[in-house]
């Protein structure tokens, strides 16, 4: 029986080379603890400003401020009319804009999606190193209730065997 709860709580041999690489892992990430500045390309660092300022309120504001100057410049005439009534220049103006921005918002958000892969990988090996120390926590208290178990009951042994004799 002893041989068999031996058994029971052993590792099994992948989940102690798993242990082991994330224990190595985790004890390089502790050398390094300060956070490696990502080197950025030019169309990664000007994507990112254009999704930036594009996703701002300032960008909201100043656009739709410009909007309604032209719109009523060219509704009163105040000014001569260069786009009068359905806007044509502004809507080529405005599918222009859209045309260029898609792509610079995409790569910035592909950008952000690898970023966020690689923190989600990172969350899983820590989240698979926690559950196998848990499992070995769990092991380790096992082996120690059967440890004490077998020693309660030699002791229950011995006080029977003087009880016994006396």
């Amino acid at each position: 029986m002893h041989n068999s709860s031996a058994m029971k709580t052993e590792l099994h041999e992948t989940e102690q080379r798993l242990l082991g690489e994330l224990r190595s892992l985790r004890r390089g990430q502790r050398a390094s603890r300060a956070p490696r500045p990502i080197k950025l390309t030019l169309g990664q660092s000007v994507a990112d400003a254009v999704a930036a300022g594009m996703g701002s309120w300032r960008f909201i504001i100043i656009q739709s401020g410009i909007l309604l100057i032209w719109i009523i410049l060219n509704v009163t005439a105040f000014i001569q009319q260069w786009d009068p009534y359905p806007f044509i220049l502004l809507n080529l103006a405005l599918s222009f804009q859209a045309a260029y921005a898609a792509p610079f918002i995409m790569m910035s958000q592909n950008r952000q999606q690898d970023i966020d892969r690689r923190r989600a990988e990172d969350d899983f090996h820590v989240n698979v190193k926690a559950e196998l120390e848990i499992e070995l926590l769990h092991q380790k208290i096992d082996q120690l209730r059967e440890t004490e178990v077998v020693q309660l009951t030699q002791a229950v042994n011995n006080l029977t065997a003087r009880l016994a004799k006396g």
